[in-house]
């Protein structure tokens, strides 16, 4: 009996290759009706992934924030998520893609079309988009995380010393006009997608400026205006002293700040992933695996390059430039995720974890105040990882990379300084002395995040 086993066991895995060449042979064509669904799933799983990244963002803060400052880093993540879904529904969707009669017979234009928009393929679905592609509801969803994840970079740089109302009022401004307007010019087929109307590239189904899933359209422009704010904000009082010196202001909890990375290293695969935007075939499963590898050897790549980078220049490895070495390596991917090898997935990784190291000094030394590192992170390795597409795509070209990220950061800047500067000379965009010595959530909040440690 065992040998009659043995016997059937290997000659059924002899007959497996060619049982799966014949399944593949005889696999049936893929209903339109089945590609929608499946396109509609990739940005509803990465959607909800994304959005746990603003779990991310806000216990990265919550960790790298003293224990005085903590529940205004709550308070603000949880209000900008809110608000962004509000006014990225309300106008930052229809900027950022054009829908129906937006701009020319009325204001807005709906967002979920009327039932049966795909008759002309066959298909009856109450939500569908007109092109058969995916459901319009789960576009918005998938695209609305991305929106909010640009304002949560700009919470974290100016932590600490900034009113909560004026830095909510920018966090409208940014989602519902900023953002959605440089990313029109990108993924909406504006001029940075087309090349100014360049036939030639529509011809050859190309495009000017290759950006995936976005180190420029999404992280440098929350790390440009980030960059604007603490400019223009000032650093935290006590940070720089007179004689040059950077006093450290350790954060209260790194437990939390090291889970806070874990959770934006795990939405990421659907930052990435889902980017791919389809899921309706073998090659587009394909591609999402391909994408889910390269973003993981990225993200570990920064982690291990900042790791040894301390060691050797520090004598002692430092947590908190690991972490954000490791999202510097998934910035760094972000612009192509798909066309590198695993090597050069970690190699690009890799140098965003050096450029973070390098980063968070140099801005100390310019006494640019970034209290959780997110310039670095989001804006040096968002233009690295924009420039290094042209390492693995042959499509992209070094002029069309480097012609975009100038033309977003300096919008960005430009319009961010101005909201900024409107806001510091009617509102007021920093606390008093005494606010800030005393901690913000008191100050502006009247409550601890840690009220059993507190004095008295």
């Amino acid at each position: 009996m065992k040998h009659f086993t043995s016997l059937a066991v290997g000659t059924a895995l002899l007959a497996l290759p060619s049982m799966a060449l014949a399944q593949e042979a005889a696999a049936p064509p893929v209903s339109d009706e089945v590609v929608w669904i499946m396109n509609t799933l990739l940005f509803l799983i990465g959607g909800f992934l994304v959005f746990f990244m603003a779990a991310g963002f806000t216990m990265l803060e919550g960790g790298l924030v003293r224990s005085k400052n903590v529940t205004m880093q709550m308070t603000k993540n949880v209000a900008l998520f809110s608000l962004a879904t509000i006014f990225y529904w309300a106008f930052g969707y229809n900027l950022m893609y054009p829908l129906g009669d937006w701009a020319i017979e009325g204001y807005f234009s709906a967002l979920f079309p009327a039932p049966g928009v795909l008759e002309a393929v066959g298909i009856d679905l109450s939500g569908a988009d007109d092109a058969g592609y995916a459901s319009t509801g789960s576009d918005f969803f998938f695209q609305l995380m991305f929106a909010a994840a640009t304002a949560s970079i700009v919470s974290g740089a100016l932590a600490e010393r900034i009113k909560l109302w004026p830095f909510l009022v920018f966090v409208v401004v940014l989602t519902s006009l900023i953002y959605p307007l440089q990313a029109s010019w990108k993924w909406g087929g504006g001029f940075l997608e087309t090349g100014w109307n360049n036939a030639e590239l529509a011809a050859a189904e190309l495009s000017y400026f290759y950006d995936f899933a976005g180190s420029t359209v999404v992280h440098s422009v929350g790390g440009w205006a980030a960059l604007t704010g603490a400019i223009i904000l000032g650093p935290r009082l006590g940070k720089y002293g007179k004689d040059g010196r950077v006093n450290p202001m350790p954060g209260s909890n790194l437990a939390m700040a090291t889970l806070g990375t874990f959770i934006l290293w795990l939405g990421w695969f659907g930052f990435n992933g889902g980017s791919q935007l389809a899921m309706g075939s073998v090659g587009d499963i394909a591609d999402v695996s391909r994408i889910f590898a390269n973003t993981n050897a990225a993200a570990a790549g920064g982690a291990v390059v900042a790791l040894i980078l301390t060691q050797v220049l520090y004598r002692k490895p430092d947590l908190t430039m690991i972490l954000n070495g490791a999202l510097a390596g998934l910035v760094s991917i972000t612009a192509e995720p798909l066309t590198p090898s695993l090597g050069m997935a970690t190699l690009i990784g890799g140098i965003g974890g050096v450029i973070v190291v390098f980063a968070v000094p140099f801005l100390d030394r310019l006494k640019i105040d970034d209290v959780v590192g997110a310039i670095p992170v989001h804006l040096c390795a968002g233009i690295w990882g924009t420039l290094a597409v042209v390492l693995t795509n042959p499509d992209a070209t070094l002029i069309g990379q480097i012609v975009s990220i100038v033309i977003v950061g300096v919008f960005v800047s430009v319009t961010s300084g101005i909201v900024w500067m409107i806001l510091k000379s009617t509102m007021g965009i920093r606390v008093d002395e005494e606010a800030e010595i005393n901690g913000l959530d008191m100050a502006e909040l009247g409550m601890e995040a840690y009220p059993e440690f507190s004095k008295g």
